[in-house]
């Protein structure tokens, strides 16, 4: 899952991007609005932590931006500003959740992750797609009673499909996903293309059928 930190506080950027890294989300950082605007208007995210007071502008300016753009990420505010009207005007404009600075890293993570589940996923833990369980809390993959070994970039491949089920996604929406804006650095063909092969075969080994269809010229689609 990828998320974008917009928050001016580079040491605290910092160790939110630390702590999430290690639960496997791939976290992209602006500091300042004008930063925050162009990637909110270039790339997608699943997720956005905005702090509301930034150099250059408001937060909230960003936040209906994204409304605008009809943006499906979702928006948790964090910011040192606990006004209650502050709190109202950011749920009202579309913000999904409000975490008022100091904040424990362990809450950030699990209010990301209840945000990501409900919007994505339905509000559940597990996935079951006929032999397929895929769990969320765990991030573990199994088939047929056998788990299956995938590395941090084959889960993140998977989860993306399966939430775009029956949806042709295209190579570079893919290769954006799971590299961010590093995705411009190198052949997004081949990139795709390798991390496709590896878990269609992995799935493979593991009994299950080819959910993963190649649409000749496009992209891919997961179809169950």
């Amino acid at each position: 899952m990828k998320l974008l930190i917009i928050e001016d506080e580079h040491e605290l950027s910092k160790s939110i991007v630390t702590y999430l890294a290690a639960e496997n989300y791939l976290c992209q950082q602006a500091f300042t609005f004008d930063e925050a605007m162009e990637k909110v208007s270039l790339y997608s995210y699943d997720c956005i932590l905005l702090d509301l007071m930034l150099p250059g502008g408001n937060g909230l300016d960003i936040l209906t931006e994204i409304k605008l753009q009809n943006n499906p990420a979702g928006v948790i505010i964090i910011s040192a500003k606990d006004s209650l009207d502050d709190k109202i005007c950011g749920l009202k404009i579309g913000a999904d959740d409000y975490l008022s600075k100091p904040f424990h890293l362990p809450e950030l993570s699990m209010r990301i992750y209840a945000l990501i589940r409900r919007r994505q996923f339905f509000s559940n833990n597990t996935l079951t797609i006929n032999n397929l369980i895929i769990n969320l809390l765990n991030k573990e993959v199994v088939a047929n009673g056998k788990i299956i070994n995938l590395t941090k970039t084959e889960y993140e491949l998977l989860l993306f499909l399966v939430g775009n089920k029956n949806r042709v996604v295209s190579k570079s929406a893919l290769a954006e996903h799971l590299s961010g804006d590093m995705a411009d650095m190198f052949d997004s063909q081949n990139f795709v293309y390798a991390h496709i092969k590896n878990l269609k075969a992995k799935l493979a080994d593991a009994g299950c059928p080819d959910y993963i269809k190649n649409v000749y010229g496009t992209g891919y689609k997961w179809i169950e």
